[in-house]
Formats: structure tokens, C-alpha cells, sequence
């Protein structure tokens, strides 16, 4: 990529979107645009036609996507898969029509096979069953991922992807009937605290084991790709390091300073027992992260004070 590239981060006020913006602005790339989903609903085919017509963007971030917990994926199986299908197939179609240069597509490693191998490599995809939690979700990403393979193999577009672990930070989403599992813990506790409870319920046993990056970190790793890698398979992207969820729930509740009891409601889905990234190639091509679990935490919990007031609630 040069400095002056015009680049459209889809998604650019998300979790995922916001974090890239500041590094690739950090990094000097000024000429970044986005879009909010009432001026632009990519779901709209015409819509995202019109609007690569008139912008013309050398690169393209695809950070975009309808994400939530197992009780989002679960409640709204249609809509995950429609809404983010569509997504997909009217960005990466234009990006190719209107010759983008680059083009990065994030999926997720929620879309790996419920028991894939452990720690996860990337020839994993598409080699088992996937997690029934979020199986419409996961399918619509896959499509996503193997779109971005294909129109590099016939036409020679330098579509790449991504494949980053849990996520959390600066904009993400707190909204319990949606969230994934550190922002409702870290909410969970902060109102407890506030409350002066006596326990707090999470769900599921506590067992699972999961790997979590902060945000800022992936983002540092999506513009390192950008920059340096053009192969035609995804790259994982994660701290390949693990944590049971009983071991976050109290890192979490360490770090917000919350003193009542945890409840467990093991009547509530755990989703996949394990999952955990093999990062061999990310190190092989020289990028590693720099933030630990509880620095992460702690930087968490801080923007969501600073900024509960218009966090997504």
C-alpha cells in the first residue's frame, strides 16, 4: 500500500473498524474513508455500486458484519446468515469491478470446526461440523473467505484474509442480549459492583478454554498484512495463548473490583469446548502481539467508564 491510497474501512465505527482506522492512521495512511450504515446499507446491492462509483477505493478493509454472542446467533440464525452474506457479495463483487488494488476480509475463528484440532491451523476450515451456536453465521463467513480465495485464483485480485481469535476492546459492544463473553462480564460486574450485589450469574460450567487478543493488537496485524502479504490462504491471527472462562470471569472481576459471589448456570449452552489459534505463519512472517490478558482487561474496563454513556448498551 502507499500513504495516499484511498482506503475504505467498512465497518469503521465497530470493534474491529475503529481499531484499524487508528492504526492505519497512526501509521501514517491519511486518505482513510467509511461510511455509517444509515448512509450506507451495504445489504443493498446498488447501494454499494453507486457508492465504489463515486469513491473509487484503492483498498478495502471488509471489518462490516452482523457479530453477536450464542444467544444472538441462536435467537437469529436468518438473519446472520442472510445479512452477512449479502455483506460480503456486494463488497468483494465491487472491490473486483472497480479493480481495488487490496482487499482484506476478515472472518472469524468461530468458524472453524467444533472440534477442530487444537491449537486450530488454518487448513482446519472446512474439515468437520461446525459449532451449533453459531453454524449460520460461521457458514456465511466461510462463503466470505473462500470468495476472496476464488477471485484471486480466476481474475488475480489481491484479496487476502484474515482470521483473527476473541476480541475485545475500545467499541465493543455491551449490550447483554448481543455481546460476547468479556464486554458482558466486564458490564456484568461493573453494575454489580455499582449495586453492592451479592453474586452475579454467568453462563454456562466455566470450562471452556478460550484465546482473547486485544483489539488494538489484531488491528496492528491486519495493516502488517496489508503491507506484506499477498498468499492466497487465511491468516490466523491470535495471541496463541488460553484461558478457561472461569479463569477470565476472574481476571475480569479481579480488575473491576467486584467482591460478590460468581454463579454458574450450567443449564446455559458453553458453546465449543476449545479454541485456540495456531499462529506458526502470523510469527512466520515476522508479527507478534504486544498486549497481555490482564493489560487488556484493565485497558477494557477503562474505556468503558470513560465512555459508558454513549457505549452500546
Amino acid at each position: 500500500m502507499d500513504k495516499t491510497d484511498k482506503i475504505y474501512v467498512a465497518g469503521h465505527r465497530g470493534l474491529v473498524g475503529s481499531a484499524i482506522v487508528r492504526n492505519l492512521k497512526a501509521k501514517g495512511y491519511a486518505n482513510i474513508i467509511g461510511r455509517t450504515h444509515r448512509e450506507l446499507d451495504l445489504t443493498n446491492q446498488a447501494a454499494v455500486k453507486d457508492f465504489f462509483e463515486k469513491e473509487r477505493p484503492d483498498v478495502v478493509v471488509l471489518a462490516a458484519a452482523k457479530v453477536g454472542g450464542i444467544n444472538a446467533n441462536n435467537t437469529a440464525p436468518a438473519d446472520f446468515a442472510y445479512e452477512n452474506m449479502q455483506i460480503q457479495c456486494n463488497v468483494i463483487k465491487c472491490a473486483h469491478d472497480y479493480k481495488v488494488k487490496k482487499l482484506l476480509f476478515l472472518g472469524s475463528t468461530c468458524i472453524y470446526p467444533r472440534m477442530a484440532p487444537q491449537p486450530i491451523p488454518e487448513d482446519a476450515l472446512l474439515t468437520g461440523p461446525l459449532e451449533e451456536t453459531n453454524e449460520a453465521y460461521a457458514i456465511a463467513k466461510i462463503a466470505g473467505l473462500e470468495m476472496c480465495k476464488f477471485f484471486k485464483r480466476q481474475y488475480g485480485d489481491d484479496f487476502i484474509s484474515c482470521m483473527p481469535t476473541n476480541l475485545y476492546g475500545p467499541e465493543d459492544n455491551y449490550d447483554l442480549a448481543g455481546s460476547h463473553v468479556m464486554p458482558a462480564m466486564i458490564r456484568k460486574f461493573h453494575e454489580a459492583k455499582q449495586k453492592g450485589s451479592a453474586f452475579v450469574e454467568l453462563w454456562g460450567t466455566g470450562a471452556p478454554l478460550r484465546e482473547f487478543l486485544y483489539v488494538d493488537d489484531m488491528a496492528d496485524a491486519c495493516v502488517f498484512l496489508l503491507e506484506q502479504y499477498d498468499g492466497e490462504q487465511h491468516v490466523n491471527i491470535g495471541t496463541g495463548e488460553e484461558v478457561s472462562i472461569r479463569e477470565l470471569a476472574e481476571t475480569v472481576r479481579m480488575v473491576v473490583g467486584y467482591e460478590g459471589e460468581i454463579r454458574w448456570n450450567s443449564s446455559m449452552p458453553d458453546g465449543t469446548p476449545r479454541k485456540l489459534t495456531d499462529i506458526t505463519k502470523l510469527h512466520g512472517l515476522g508479527w507478534y502481539h504486544k498486549v497481555g490478558l490482564k493489560e487488556g482487561v484493565a485497558l477494557a474496563y477503562r474505556w468503558f467508564c470513560e465512555n459508558v454513556k454513549q457505549a452500546r448498551l
